[in-house]
Order: structure tokens, then sequence, then C-alpha cells
């Protein structure tokens, strides 16, 4: 199994939608269709349960898939090491979140025109770590949203944005231009898995404890409200399958989108990172 097929599986496992992982990896549908028919050949089973409806992970696809993040997080380090042993100028950048913003557009462009000579790592992350590995070391820099635990850590806000429920379109709900957490009380909601930070856990669950499916990516939460009828929070202004609907929530303190990197570190990459993630989420 290569690295790069496995990353491959990740991105479609996290979106169940192969469109949406193509996009995600910058390349076509038809070369990540023959990867991941190549890695379900090499595995000897199928990896996901393919349907008009989309994609769902088969049994063998869900014992890969936490193999597969934990390799890949290994990989990362290995990568980090020998880059620092080696002097190369490299800058790991963890992104959580919707990698289509126009501010995320406007600081890769503004970045790299300011360094063009240096290697540039994108680390693509779920929810469960919303300092997207700067705990672990396995980043210089991320790209995520607050609130989180800042213990050690140097927070720039860049853009704050409201946050709605997000349900079924047939949910009696669906149909109000407004709700308060209230509303809410006696629904079930999704959670993150057992260990994820408990500040951001709180955040996305309305301050209060929940029950509900366990899911770690962006696509898992809406699944989870489509099949289950689960609801959950999102900031404002993504765009969602026709099933799903979108109502503002008026007692739910914005999602701050902010970069974020550890306490005291002077990397002159770094520092110039800030500077333009500054101005670039001005624009």
């Amino acid at each position: 199994m290569e690295l790069q097929t496995l990353r491959y599986f990740v991105a479609v496992a996290e979106e169940l939608h192969f469109g949406r992982a193509a996009a995600r990896l910058h390349m076509s549908q038809p070369p990540l269709s023959r990867a991941i028919m190549r890695l379900e050949a090499d595995v000897g089973a199928r990896l996901f349960a393919r349907s008009p409806a989309g994609v769902t992970l088969t049994p063998v696809g869900t014992v890969l898939l936490d193999e597969a993040r934990a390799l890949l997080d290994h990989a990362d380090r290995v990568r980090v090491r020998v880059n620092a042993a080696a002097g190369v100028a490299t800058i790991t950048v963890g992104i959580l979140g919707d990698g289509t913003d126009p501010g995320v557009t406007r600081l890769a462009a503004a970045y790299r025109r300011r360094h063009p000579g240096i290697n540039i790592r994108i680390r693509d992350t779920d929810l469960t770590d919303p300092t997207c590995g700067l705990h672990a070391g396995l980043v210089d820099v991320a790209l995520t949203r607050a609130p989180f635990d800042e213990t050690a850590l140097t927070v720039r806000a860049l853009r704050a944005d409201p946050v709605g429920v997000v349900l079924r379109a047939d949910d009696p709900l669906a149909c109000r231009d407004r709700l308060r957490l209230a509303d809410l009380s006696d629904r079930r909601w999704f959670q993150f898995p057992q260990g994820t930070d408990p500040v951001w856990q709180s955040y996305w669950n309305g301050g209060r404890p929940r029950e509900g499916p366990v899911v770690r990516a962006v696509q898992e939460c809406l699944q989870a409200v489509l099949w289950n009828g689960t609801v959950g929070l999102a900031p404002l202004g993504h765009d969602l399958p026709a099933e799903l609907a979108a109502v503002p929530l008026i007692d739910m303190a914005p999602s701050r989108v902010v970069a974020v990197w550890n306490e005291g570190d002077t990397n002159p990459l770094v520092r110039s990172f800030i500077e333009t993630a500054t101005a670039a989420y001005r624009g």
C-alpha cells in the first residue's frame, strides 16, 4: 500500500463522495476511482459500498480507515524530522474546514508569491483535532476554527462566521427563519470521539452534554443528519445537499476562523504566514 493511495482512500472515506474527494485532492475523479479499485484489489475486499445515493464504508473499510490515519500520521512525523535534519526550507500547514473558502484561496496564492522557493506541505485534518496536529508536532501552523484548548498556542482571529443548525429538509423546524438552542433540547446531536478537545466538543454541542452518533468528518456529520435525523451545528454559507437545510441560531456565538501556531515559535516562515493570512482574510 502506497502512502499516496492511502491518502486518496482517507479523502474518499471522509467525504463519502468521489467527486468531493477528488476536488479536495485537486485531481480528477477517474484516476481517483482507479486508485481506489487498485487498493481494493490489493486488500482483497471491498472498501466502499457504492449506490446511487453515494458511498459508505464497508466493515473492512472502517478498519482500514483507522489504520490508514495512524500510518499517515506516523509518516508525517517522519517527514517533519527528516526535513528538519536536512535543513530543507519547509513549512507544514494544517487545514481544518473548507479548502474552497475564498480566504484560503487568496492566502495560498499570496504566500506562494511571497515564498516561491520553499516547500509548502498541507495536512488536511478531520474534526477530531481542531489544532490540526500542532500539539503533536505534525504542523508548523494551522488554519482552523476556534474555540479549543489554547494552552501553549498563539491564536490570530481572521474572521467570524454565524452558525446555524443543520436539519433534514423535511424536519418541522427546517421551515423556521431562525432558532434558539432551547428549540433543540430534546434532539440527538452528533458527537466527536472520546479524547477530542472538550472545549471544541462543548462548542459544537451548544454548551451542554448531548447524545448521538460519533463522527469524525464533515460528511459524516451530514450523513448523520440525513440518515438519523440527528442535528448538528455548522457555519452558515456552505452549500448543502437539497435534502438538508441550515437554519440560523440566534443565541450561538459565531465560529471564528483562526490561524494558530506554537507559542514562542520564531520561525520566519510561520511569522510570514500569519501576516499573509491576516491580509488575505481582510480581502
